[in-house]
């Protein structure tokens, strides 16, 4: 959508050989986590809204308006440029925009489930401030459950009304970034509570979906996501919290990036030995990951493995001993389509360089003649995180984010080694 140029529509006609067979991506996907719903001050609390605001947050963290942002005409108000149907929505419907194209693709394809994901790394500034007691926490929940689940939008530009978005949204996702502090700069967090107001935030959230579910027939679920650093992991309770979720999904990638100021993996599967990172860092790894989620009480079939449709990458990079800039210091960011040190696979797949799979940590990386560094996942990357899934008796995988994958090569490896 808007510079990426991505409709849900997409989703639908999209396809890829399967068993020799051109399948949509829509059928090679068990659900679809819609990003990002957010919260806000109000009432006296916090609770889910829509608004169309463009985000500050990322270039003015002290702003108060940080974190605040939301694109309600995107999600129900827009005329989408391709739909799923290939109808133009009337003008007086009350749902359009995403939220009503997610609603035809699931009607096209009967098996998959869409749930509304609320925070993300932008908009995770009020889930300490609203977690803090009883009521704040219910009062959070019953908002986002009568918002999306019961599908009661705001009327705004013609658009929404009582149940409007009703059968639009099968769940809901939580992605906190994170408890303990460690997002953004503007986040609320309370660094001793927060571990266990995590678990009574999943507790709240259940009893309001299986209350909404018992009017409708219906059980909603309940999933969050969730860092993938042993210390994230550490500011939680998996042992639990883990009762009230239908799965996790393990946020495995973006372990390194052009924060940092030498080349090193964003989504190794194991630790290279050689790998200068000491301390925690050294644990920053899908391995060791899901090694301390699962001692720390989750069970393995609640656990599905993030695996990056995109990559991360630095400039200024010198070849290095071993000619091919791993370990190496840079001078920045490399350049990329929408981002500094970061782009879609649909992009990296056609730089030109040379490739090598690294025997350790299983991830691939991208070397060019002009100095830049990339780390990435192709379909043999994920075909070996998809055994490791499989060897793990984990329940399954999901992806950041479909449009980094516009052929679906990378969706297509990933529903073939379930």
């Amino acid at each position: 959508m808007y510079g990426r140029s991505y409709e849900v529509a997409d989703i639908h006609t999209t396809k890829t050989p399967v068993n020799g067979v051109q399948t949509s991506v829509a059928d090679q996907l068990t659900f679809i986590n819609y990003a990002f719903g957010n919260t806000y001050a109000k009432n006296g609390g916090y609770e889910c809204d829509m608004v169309t605001r463009a985000e500050v947050g990322n270039d003015t963290p002290t702003s108060p308006q940080a974190g605040t942002g939301g694109d309600a005409y995107a999600d129900y108000q827009r005329q989408p440029t391709r739909t799923v149907d290939g109808k133009t929505v009337a003008w007086d419907a009350p749902l359009t925009g995403n939220f009503l194209q997610l609603k035809l693709l699931k009607a096209a394809h009967p098996n998959l489930k869409v749930f509304i994901s609320l925070g993300g790394w932008s908009w995770s500034k009020n889930f300490s401030a609203a977690a803090k007691t009883d009521a704040l926490r219910k009062q959070l929940a019953k908002s986002c459950v009568k918002m999306f689940i019961a599908g009661d939008l705001p009327v705004q530009d013609g658009r929404g009304g009582p149940g409007s978005a009703k059968g639009v949204f099968d769940g809901i996702d939580i992605d906190w970034e994170y408890p303990g502090g460690g997002g953004q700069p503007y986040n609320t967090y309370d660094a001793v509570n927060d571990k266990h107001n995590f678990t009574l935030l999943m507790a709240e959230f259940r009893a309001q979906l299986d209350a909404q579910g018992a009017i409708d027939g219906k059980r909603y679920a309940l999933t969050a996501a969730i860092g993938a650093g042993t210390e994230k992991i550490a500011q939680t309770e998996p042992t639990l919290y883990s009762q009230y979720m239908d799965w996790v999904n393990l946020m495995s990638y973006d372990f390194h990036g052009a924060w940092e100021s030498t080349t090193n993996f964003h989504s190794p599967l194991y630790h290279d030995p050689a790998d200068p990172a000491t301390g925690i860092l050294a644990k920053y790894n899908t391995n060791d990951a899901v090694t301390a989620l699962v001692a720390a009480g989750m069970p393995r079939n609640k656990i599905l493995l993030g695996v990056p449709f995109y990559g991360r990458g630095w400039k200024g990079v010198a070849a290095g001993p071993n000619a091919n800039g791993l370990y190496q210091t840079t001078t920045g960011g490399a350049a990329g389509t929408y981002e500094t040190g970061i782009d879609d696979y649909k992009v990296l797949v056609n730089k030109a360089g040379t490739r090598w799979y690294h025997p350790q940590t299983k991830q691939l990386f991208l070397y060019t003649g002009t100095g830049e560094w990339w780390s990435y996942d192709d379909p043999t990357v994920i075909a070996t995180k998809m055994q490791y899934m499989r060897d793990q008796s984990l329940r399954g995988a999901f992806s950041w984010e479909l449009d980094g994958d516009a052929s679906g090569a990378l969706t297509s490896a990933v529903w073939k080694g379930r």
